[in-house]
């Protein structure tokens, strides 16, 4: 069983930072770079050749991807017979910096931010799966980086695959084991509009959604597009990704054109 204080290579464990159903995510202290790393190991007694496929998977996924937005794996390796996923260490996740309000300003950065490494990941041909605030992890530069592919699935339109996901963010279809690149524009669009609203719709998803009073007084144009990300029937969504950052940047301009107006006016 790996503790924390253990010496695992070059890797001395400071602290557990997540437990899962499959991993542990550690802080650890890479001795030889002598930089923090969060360290990715999977449960041993959970660890089938089906759950290592899976690892490997997140391994060449991660590998592939190479954004400014998208979490870069350090390293991956097999130390005393134990799989060792190596990644950057933020400051803090998202979901941890929704318990404080944000301005306007730092909401849209921060989306556009997911919607680029979103983007990035389905011209690549591969689906996240999992887009929640958690994933989403924040540096001490301002970079915002998407993380844990460990889910990820080739893009082939709408893909036979499994309903995993993190309940509260996952795609009507998705839950039903059908994800495809619209179920990540679905959990995006969640997303945004709970950083513009501070809460989070729920099923039936049905509009107006709790906090839209919120949207409108300091975020009207991003309405439509919401609207159109957050649709039960994925075939009235973004298409993908790529269109949705499309949409959002010309709505961001239209919204950063009244942030404007309203500071002349208190001027």
């Amino acid at each position: 069983m790996i503790r924390v204080g253990q010496r695992l290579g070059k890797y001395r464990l400071k602290r557990r930072l997540a437990r899962g159903g499959f991993a542990d995510v550690f802080e650890a202290f890479d001795t030889l770079e002598r930089v923090t790393v969060a360290l990715k190991i999977p449960l041993a007694e959970q660890l089938t050749p089906e759950l290592r496929a899976d690892f490997e998977r997140e391994i060449q996924v991660s590998a592939k991807l190479q954004h400014p937005n998208i979490i870069g794996l350090k390293n991956a390796d097999e130390i005393d017979g134990v799989l060792t996923l190596a990644y950057p260490m933020g400051e803090r996740s998202l979901d941890q910096r929704l318990r404080n309000r944000m301005s306007l300003t730092t909401i849209l950065d921060y989306a556009e931010q997911m919607l680029e490494a979103l983007a990035y990941a389905h011209e690549q041909r591969i689906v996240h799966c999992d887009v929640k605030p958690d994933n989403l992890l924040l540096f001490a530069d301002g970079s915002l980086r998407l993380c844990d592919f460990g889910l990820a699935k080739p893009c082939v339109n709408t893909m036979l695959a499994s309903s995993s996901g993190t309940v509260g963010f996952v795609a009507p279809e998705q839950a039903m084991g059908r994800p495809s690149a619209r179920s990540d524009v679905f959990s995006a669009g969640l997303i945004i509009y709970r950083m513009l609203s501070g809460s989070l719709p729920h099923w039936p998803y049905e509009w107006p959604f709790e906090g839209r009073d919120r949207v409108r007084r300091q975020a009207p144009d991003m309405i439509p597009l919401l609207q159109r990300a957050i649709q039960v029937d994925a075939r009235r969504r973004f298409r993908d990704a790529v269109q949705m950052l499309t949409a959002f940047l010309a709505a961001k301009k239209l919204t950063v054109r009244r942030m404007d107006k309203r500071r002349r006016r208190r001027a």
